[in-house]
């Protein structure tokens, strides 16, 4: 009984004495992966690889049988794999600690029209959660705000970092709107019926997102004396330069949100959600909108759904050329989001080739925030953020990182509670 005292009383004083994984410093020395199967991203691999980077930008990449000089340190990967870095889209990492204490929650603000709330300011870059997305091979994420009809602007990050400020790959990359769906449900807790009926107040409420972004172009084309922070915010969306991710799901949503968003002069788009996108792929093809799906893992939309709707998905989407992403948002969205790669593993389970699964959590990802110029692959002249795998990244089993790297820097892949269990283990081994 006094061993299980002492070992509470330990597991409470060094928890709290353990501070933030100390982000790794600069890179000085080069580096050299040898002999890896190297999964580039965009649906290749190249087998028994060479992969050189400096200066956090890969200067090499080919097979590990070119004859050229090996640069810095020399990493032997025989019989691993080099993926680059995983990208979490639509994700709340940083902005929530523990759910149940309000003091760390600050997804989310008060007010309907939020559009210049920024995410970046609020990014916890010591949060213990975001620490333990590493070991996934989670690198980076778009931190997303929640709530209202405007929830705000997100940014990109990187998940090693000592503040918001390190952290920032793009700031202020996109507004989030969450539109209105054309069905509501019966309060059940007043005794309403809880089934679904057509709202009829869905009119109404398009009218007045309409209504805002009108004002806010007229405020932008117009020659104001004050300043009007919110509707300046979203001077992006006017002149291309912001996306504008509409979270919604729906046929008809999906439809007016693109219609009255185009009528209103926004045209970047990214649908976020977009249960029974698959019934507007043409205009989504049409347009060049881009899909950030939801985690595969849940029950079917609807009634009507196949009961594998929301697994196979990514792929019939993709068949017929839409841009698919995986984001994060749900049910216990910030623990899960180290799940990521084993959500694209799913969707590869459903008939998606392996490579095109990954490309929703690389590649794709990139090109759906608009980084994918910097990263998002293993290219010549990108960003070096990548890991290596003791086997198949996207199976629980095989995706066991042995060494991860976040702009060329080596990074520390020991989380919050590995640590803590260290040490306790020590203490105890030889009693």
């Amino acid at each position: 009984m006094k061993k299980i005292i002492y070992s509470l009383l330990f597991f409470f004083l060094v928890g709290n004495s353990i501070a933030q994984q100390t982000p790794a410093k600069a890179q000085i020395t080069g580096f050299s992966i040898e002999g890896a199967t190297a999964h580039i991203g965009d649906g290749t691999v190249i087998k028994n690889s060479l992969i050189m980077f400096a200066n956090g930008t890969i200067n090499f990449i080919g097979s590990a049988m070119t004859k050229i000089a090996r640069q810095g340190t020399v990493i032997n990967a025989k019989g691993k794999h080099v993926y680059p870095g995983f990208i979490a889209a639509n994700a709340t990492l940083g902005l929530v600690e523990i759910d149940a204490v309000k003091a760390t929650d600050d997804k989310d603000e008060i007010g309907i029209m939020n559009p210049h709330i920024r995410s970046l300011i609020a990014y916890n870059a010591e949060s213990k959660v975001v620490e333990s997305m590493r070991p996934n091979g989670v690198l980076m994420a778009q931190i997303t705000p929640r709530g209202g009809t405007i929830s705000g602007t997100s940014s990109i990050v990187q998940l090693d970092a000592w503040n918001w400020e390190d952290a920032s790959i793009h700031a202020d990359d996109a507004i989030h709107m969450n539109w209105p769906s054309s069905f509501i449900s019966g309060k059940w807790w007043l005794g309403e019926d809880p089934a679904l009926k057509p709202d009829a107040k869905y009119a109404d409420k398009i009218g007045s997102i309409k209504t805002y972004f009108m004002n806010a172009k007229n405020y932008l084309e117009g020659t104001q004396t004050k300043t009007h922070l919110p509707y300046q915010s979203t001077a992006g969306l006017f002149n291309g330069s912001k996306k504008l991710f509409l979270h919604v799901n729906g046929q008809k949503e999906i439809t007016d949100a693109i219609t009255i968003s185009k009528e209103l002069g926004i045209n970047n788009l990214v649908i976020v959600h977009g249960a029974h996108a698959d019934k507007v792929v043409s205009l989504l093809v049409k347009n060049n909108i881009p899909v950030v799906l939801d985690r595969p893992h849940r029950n079917p939309d609807s009634e009507d759904d196949s009961y594998d709707a929301t697994y196979t998905i990514a792929k019939t989407l993709i068949d017929k050329g839409v841009l698919v992403s995986l984001g994060m948002e749900g049910q216990m969205e910030r623990m899960n989001t180290r799940n990521l790669p084993f959500y694209a593993g799913t969707f590869a389970a459903f008939g998606l080739d392996k490579e095109v699964a990954l490309q929703l959590i690389t590649l794709n990802t990139a090109k759906v925030l608009g980084i994918d110029a910097f990263t998002g692959s293993l290219a010549v002249g990108k960003d070096a953020t990548l890991f290596i795998s003791q086997g198949d990244a996207l199976e629980m089993r095989g995706n066991i990182l042995t060494e991860a790297f976040i702009q060329g820097r080596k990074i520390s892949l020991e989380t919050h509670q590995t640590k803590l269990w260290r040490r306790y283990s020590d203490k105890y081994k030889t009693k």
